[in-house]
């Protein structure tokens, strides 16, 4: 609790600033990177040319994925146990 009753309002508010000011320079530096990029530079075409390979990197998988193996180990499960399967779970398996 210590912790919580240093921070101030001097602190929070050097926090804000610091975030919108980066904020900002993010958001200019993207409108100055569209508007070179619509001159179509060389050097704009060439940067432009490296952002497919961003795309070779491995993309971890969903997690919907997670949760469908999750579904599939219960339904088993139920089916070991015998009992009968209920309705929702018969239309969703056709």
């Amino acid at each position: 609790m210590d912790l919580l009753n240093k921070v101030s309002i001097e602190t929070l508010l050097v926090h804000l600033s610091v975030v919108t000011l980066l904020l900002l320079v993010i958001l200019w530096s993207m409108v100055k990177i569209v508007v070179w990029g619509k001159t179509m530079s060389r050097g704009a075409f060439l940067f432009l040319s490296f952002f497919p390979l961003i795309s070779l990197f491995p993309i971890p998988p969903p997690q919907f994925e997670n949760v469908q193996k999750a579904k599939q180990e219960q339904r088993k499960r139920k089916e070991d146990s015998g009992d009968p399967p209920e309705e929702d779970e018969a239309e969703a398996s056709r």
